[in-house]
């Protein structure tokens, strides 16, 4: 009998050890499982959740490399890298910068007097002016941002500490030449202070470090170059975050979508840049963000009751809003013609297709009268009869001591033009 009891201790002890193996075991796998999923998780996760911006908004936003959003739009942010929009305002390098620093071309006669050189260092680009008869230059200054992505002309920006100045020579696109920069006197001339209102139109955000709007000092590395995507969609980081997380949800969340906004809020983030000088409120600038009321911020610095006479110089806005095509429509705005996405410049077909695709479909259709031969000439160029280019009154470039030219711009007062001057 007892020798049966120790039998059975025996085999129920090591049953009991197996049940506490076992047991053991898969508490075991689970905690591995556990923290294996766990670490996925962090691992899916950390690399959208710790986002460093590469910029901040006085009111808090973050604004991250717009390469971020490659990954899920790719078509779109690579077209949109070669826009001019997003081209506006670059770091200086040999190949943002369209101006030639062979011998043979990289100078400018100011005057009688002096001559710019445009030098090539291994520190930098440099722009420096020699007075006759002298080799040491007067001064060299270093171009450090260039303004304008070179499709009528770029002008360039120098860092003195915080403190951002407009060099005096820029660069024609028309002439493919050094030019004295539109306003500069025709003689040596002190750099002029860049002030907040001047990048508000060329970047997305820059922040001024003084606490005055009329002071040039801005905060170097707290600055985003050109119109990326943040200027018009607003922050786009909450918006990353959630479908990074989310994969399944193709319902676009935490983001400005533009066909949420009403007409005006549409044209109001464009007229911020493109209706030529405006009146400041209190508001600073870069305190505007699109979908917001434009009129709180600015108004514009003429009379709106004559804007067929705008210059067709920085107010497209103004002289779009004073055509027949505008006022007969409760819809068209801005995007109706443009796609800010992509380049779109000399790309006429794509724009008298938008022409056509609004005068076809309308009650009574409209058809061309122009001279029959004229049009056939024009290969039916809406565009270019419709919307001609026009010399600028206000934007003139000087190229000789006494030669000046006005720059082409392509008119937005939509209208019937005289063929025969086009």
């Amino acid at each position: 009998m007892i020798q049966n009891y120790h039998i059975l201790y025996g085999i129920l002890g090591t049953m009991q050890k197996r049940t506490l193996y076992i047991v053991g075991l898969i508490i075991l796998i689970g905690i591995i499982c556990y923290f294996t999923l766990y670490q996925k998780e962090i691992n899916d996760t950390s690399e959208y959740l710790a986002i460093t911006p590469v910029a901040v908004h006085t009111n808090g936003m973050d604004f991250i490399d717009s390469s971020t959003c490659i990954e899920c739009h790719p078509r779109i942010v690579e077209d949109h890298y070669k826009t001019a929009h997003f081209n506006s305002l670059q770091l200086a390098n040999k190949k943002t910068i369209k101006g030639s620093f062979e011998k043979s071309k990289n100078t400018l006669k100011l005057n009688n007097k002096v001559t710019f050189n445009f030098i090539e260092k291994d520190s930098g680009f440099y722009q420096e002016p020699t007075f006759n008869n002298q080799k040491t230059p007067f001064y060299s200054a270093k171009m450090d941002i260039v303004v304008g992505s070179g499709t009528k002309g770029q002008s360039y920006l120098m860092w003195n500490n915080n403190d951002l100045f407009q060099l005096q020579a820029s660069y024609f696109t028309p002439t493919d030449s050094w030019i004295n920069s539109p306003g500069a006197p025709d003689e040596l001339a002190p750099a002029r202070p860049v002030l907040e209102r001047c990048l508000e139109c060329h970047t997305t955000y820059a922040q001024n470090i003084s606490g005055n709007k009329n002071k040039n000092q801005f905060h170097r590395e707290n600055l985003v170059y050109g119109i990326d995507c943040q200027r018009c969609h607003g922050p786009v980081k909450k918006h990353l975050v959630y479908h990074k997380q989310n994969p399944k949800d193709t319902i676009a969340k935490y983001i400005l979508k533009y066909n949420s906004l009403s007409r005006q809020q549409r044209l109001d983030a464009c007229a911020l840049c493109h209706s030529g000088l405006r009146t400041e409120t209190t508001e600073r600038a870069f305190s505007f963000t699109v979908g917001d009321t434009l009129k709180k911020f600015s108004f514009p610095d003429y009379n709106e009751s004559s804007l067929k006479d705008l210059d067709v110089h920085g107010n497209q806005y103004g002289l779009l809003k004073a055509s027949k095509c505008f006022t007969s429509s409760n819809s068209l705005n801005c995007t109706t013609c443009h796609n800010p996405h992509k380049k779109e410049r000399g790309n006429i077909s794509s724009f008298n297709q938008k022409c056509m695709d609004c005068h076809t479909t309308m009650s009574k259709p409209i058809n061309c009268s122009g001279d029959k031969d004229k049009i056939k000439e024009m290969d039916n160029n809406c565009i270019q009869c419709h919307m001609p280019l026009v010399k600028s009154k206000t934007m003139k470039i000087h190229l000789l001591e006494s030669e000046e030219i006005s720059v082409d711009v392509r008119t937005h007062l939509i209208g019937i033009y005289n063929l025969k001057n086009n």
